[in-house]
């Protein structure tokens, strides 16, 4: 009995060392390979003008208010009750509006950085996964996300090389420091 046990334990330790020897580690900072891809700046762009829109619409509306705010405090003395009840109420309209497009236009530019985005992320994804594949590895790592505490450089390989050659992207560029539009 006692050899049995003794058996098994020689048993699970070869085979476990040898599993764990054919398992290929890696890892990326995904964020960093999104910097360099130049979908990401095109991205970039199209938001950038899409809240361009949203902002001076934005600007308009509060001219708008403060226009006939400045007017109601200059007149609102020489007014009837009903005049000044109605420029009261329409200020208050005005501010409403205003409010209710700000909210609409902070979750349309959510949902537009959604849909000018994914196609990058997938893009990345799917460049990771080809190199994945191609490479045998077992598990990569997505440094950014920081749920990885520590890994050994010696034993995991940087995806990111593979991954730019996949995606066509000079062996040389660098991602800048900072990704705007990647704040989430």
């Amino acid at each position: 009995m006692k050899r049995i046990a003794t058996l098994l334990v020689v048993l699970t330790c070869v085979l476990g060392t040898t599993f764990a020897q054919s398992l290929k580690f890696g890892h990326i900072n995904s964020q960093e390979l999104i910097g360099l891809m130049p979908e990401r700046d095109s991205a970039l762009i199209k938001l950038q003008n899409y809240t361009n829109e949203l902002e001076e619409t934005i600007a308009e509306m509060q001219q708008e208010y403060q226009t006939k705010y400045n007017t109601y405090q200059q007149r609102q003395a020489t007014w009837s009750a009903a005049v000044l009840e109605s420029k009261q109420r329409e200020l208050i309209e005005l501010q409403q509006r205003l409010e209710q497009f700000s909210q609409g236009a902070q979750q349309e530019y959510q949902q537009m950085q959604q849909i000018l985005f994914s196609p990058v992320f997938q893009k990345a994804n799917e460049a990771i996964e080809k190199v994945a594949k191609e490479q045998g590895f077992t598990f990569i790592f997505d440094l950014s996300a920081g749920g990885v505490i520590f890994f050994n450089e010696d034993v995991s390989i940087d995806v990111l090389p593979l991954a730019k050659t996949v995606l066509g992207i000079p062996a040389e560029k660098v991602a800048p420091t900072q990704l705007p539009g990647m704040e989430e």
